[in-house]
């Protein structure tokens, strides 16, 4: 019903000299569906309160409403052209009036959690893009179209709005650190199988993904939205869902406004989404209170960070994942649950930081579970990945590993999809061995070097052919390392 809306938008998008990537499109996508939702939200809250004789107080005074100046309507509910701003007066109210007054709320919120406090820093960290007010009404008119006001319109939007993130992945440079595979965040989720009650953490979350994910498999069950029937929850567990449930943290200001976007798509309404970098916080000072049940994420890949950013860890390195990894391991409580996605030199990088890493991951946790997935699974990234499943409390006794072979060359015509870890899941359940799959003793493995590494005793070790796309794809991720290591260079310059 809205795919065609969703692509004129893009048209017109396309159209506008600010806008050049598939980032733009998306950013500037989701500025305007924030406050379309905003607008139905309030809506509804309003007649709810009506219904039952109660004054509802809007969060957005009139003037700055959707409904009053991106889609005035006339007495007869049309769309009303002559008050609708246009042109150059359109853009000067969204530049010099609207914006400062939606930036206003982070200072006037009562707290960080509250969804005032969140107008406020999404539009702190964006800004419109667009030059010509009449490709803005344009587009403002499109989204008008777009409703919030059923869950069968925000699951489809939800799902278009998915495939933009994934979009955005699949153009390579910065969009693939943004998307994880969907089929791989499902098959992660059902491993783990959070409960309702239990503190889900990403402190590195991106478009928020593994949340999302999160969210749908404790609200629909395995099967997800797409099985039609929600999981019958009371009154107090649905309150726990959204407000109690989820904690994302998120360092660039793109991924946080997707991040809390996808989110509220998702069904949650005030996503507590953290802009900072959760590096930043020493280890040495987290408190019970600041640990969860379960962790998912997919640390950033390749990343260096300061040396006084690596003071607030035990193991001293500058590889972003790795610091990622201690700083979800403290975060873990007791007989918590976690599934992080890091490259897969980390389990035989014979550097001081990396063994040390390892062994303190095999002594404080039980790691009980290895994935490693094929060259092409993340699409924006040439790296090969591992995904490491372990429980916080008890030392690893034994690893069951599965190589993850989907029989073909993955890309960005022939991506991973759901089938393709149906049978990892399945044997997970049992830690089954197979020609995919077989255990390590923790005796077996090197006291020394605690190299973890992927060694299939089913298979004899052979050089495979190398995949054009996941080459093409290696090169883009180390030009963009390198592009970043030189605006480190040029910041210190």
């Amino acid at each position: 019903m809205f795919e065609q809306t969703f692509r004129n938008i893009d048209d017109v998008l396309w159209k506008e000299a600010g806008c050049a990537t598939e980032l733009d499109y998306t950013e500037q996508t989701s500025w305007m569906l924030f406050l379309k939702y905003l607008d139905d939200l309030e809506y509804e809250r309003s007649q709810e309160a009506e219904l039952v004789g109660k004054r509802y107080s809007f969060i957005i005074e009139p003037r700055f409403r959707w409904s009053a100046w991106a889609a005035p309507k006339n007495n007869d509910g049309e769309f009303d052209h002559d008050s609708a701003l246009t042109g150059p007066d359109l853009i000067e109210f969204v530049n010099g009036e609207l914006f400062p007054y939606l930036q206003g709320f982070r200072e006037r919120a009562s707290g960080p959690d509250t969804i005032e406090y969140k107008i406020g820093e999404i539009f702190s960290e964006i800004r419109n893009k667009f030059s010509s007010g009449y490709s803005l009404r344009d587009a403002l008119e499109l989204i008008d179209s777009l409703s919030f006001r059923s869950q069968d319109q925000k699951h489809e939007l939800s799902h278009l709005y998915e495939a933009k993130i994934r979009n955005m992945g699949n153009a390579g440079r910065n969009g693939g650190e943004y998307y994880t595979p969907r089929p791989l965040i499902r098959a992660m989720v059902r491993v783990v199988d959070p409960k309702i009650g239990e503190r889900i953490y990403d402190g590195a979350a991106g478009s928020a993904g593994f949340l999302c994910e999160a969210h749908d498999y404790l609200r629909y069950g395995p099967g997800g939205p797409e099985s039609g029937k929600p999981v019958k929850l009371s009154t107090a567990d649905l309150e726990t869902l959204q407000t109690r449930t989820f904690t994302a943290k998120e360092k660039k200001s793109l991924p946080y406004v997707i991040g809390i976007m996808n989110m509220i798509l998702h069904g949650i309404e005030a996503p507590n989404v953290i802009h900072t970098n959760s590096l930043t916080e020493n280890l040495a000072d987290i408190q019970e209170k600041d640990r969860f049940d379960v962790i998912l994420a997919n640390p950033p890949f390749g990343g260096k960070e300061r040396k006084e950013i690596q003071q607030n860890f035990p193991v001293k390195t500058g590889e972003t994942a790795f610091l990622f990894l201690q700083h979800f391991v403290k975060h873990l409580k007791a007989g918590g649950r976690a599934a992080i996605v890091i490259k897969n030199t980390f389990l035989s990088n014979s550097d001081n930081a990396a063994k040390a890493l390892r062994r303190e991951l095999l002594e404080a946790c039980n790691l009980h579970t290895i994935l490693d997935c094929p060259g092409g699974t993340f699409l924006g990234a040439g790296v090969k990945t591992v995904v490491l499943f372990f429980e916080k409390g008890e030392p690893t006794r034994k690893i069951w590993y599965y190589q993850l072979d989907p029989g073909r060359s993955l890309g960005k015509t022939n991506p991973l999809n759901d089938g393709d870890l149906g049978d990892f899941v399945e044997k997970q359940k049992t830690f089954a061995d197979s020609d995919q799959s077989w255990t390590v003793d923790i005796d077996d493995i090197d006291p020394d070097s605690w190299d973890l590494s992927v060694k299939n005793p089913n298979k004899a070790e052979e050089a495979p052919l190398r995949d054009p796309e996941v080459i093409i794809n290696e090169i883009e991720t180390l030009d963009r390392e390198s592009e970043e290591i030189l605006e480190e260079i040029r910041g210190i310059l």
